[in-house]
């Protein structure tokens, strides 16, 4: 996996903790310059049109934009990302609050994967992803609960393994929920999907996400 790009929504994410590793990068969308300030944590970027945060803080590498925008401040940071290379994405405090904007944030990481990338929407204790033509692995302390939607499309050659409720090769249409509220059940586990996209929710602590582990 390529090295990981860490941004920050306005919305208080919960305890995190993760390790910095050489080529990692941390970005601030907008609000999400205070969570890090609280939090000890230096971006490297801080990018939006301020109007969570008040005002563009007063340090170097800021990119600022007008309120009236085609874009989301998180859009607008997972493209400053992307142009430095990187294609996996963990992005706290972008769950929760405005429905419209976490529909907004899930269509993000629908488009990320669209293009080969990924993306994890991550607190009050649950990650979101789109997962597009691929596999993501689970490990065995993974608690609670995991549901699996079609997005967009029906989605072919599914296959949940390790899970309560297994799946071999099964179809999920975009209007009946079949893969909702599934649970992990102390095995190792896994989600894959031959054609289509499926978006992907489930229970996960905060302080041990690493999708490094995700995508063995």
């Amino acid at each position: 996996m390529n090295s990981i790009c860490y941004i920050y929504g306005a919305m208080d994410p919960g305890i995190v903790q993760f390790k910095k590793n050489a080529g990692d990068f941390i970005i601030a969308a907008d609000g999400g310059y205070a969570y890090l300030q609280n939090a000890n944590i230096v971006p490297d970027l801080v990018v939006g049109d301020f109007d969570s945060l008040g005002a563009p803080p007063q340090r170097e590498k800021v990119i600022c934009f007008p309120p009236e925008k085609d874009y989301t401040d998180l859009d607008l940071a997972i493209r400053e990302g992307k142009k430095r290379g990187y294609q996996t994405f963990c992005i706290y405090g972008a769950l929760g609050g405005r429905l419209d904007h976490t529909i907004a944030n899930i269509q993000l990481l629908a488009a990320l994967a669209q293009e080969g990338g990924r993306g994890y929407l991550l607190g009050g204790g649950q990650a979101v992803t789109v997962l597009a033509e691929g596999a993501l692995h689970f490990a065995p302390r993974s608690k609670g609960y995991f549901s699996a939607f079609a997005f967009g499309a029906p989605a072919s050659g599914v296959y949940e393994q390790g899970l309560k409720y297994t799946l071999t090769d099964a179809q999920l249409d975009v209007l009946f929920p079949l893969g909702v509220s599934n649970e992990f059940c102390g095995m190792k586990a896994s989600i894959s999907v031959r054609e289509g996209k499926l978006l992907l929710i489930w229970d996960q602590d905060m302080e041990q996400f690493d999708p490094r582990l995700l995508e063995l």
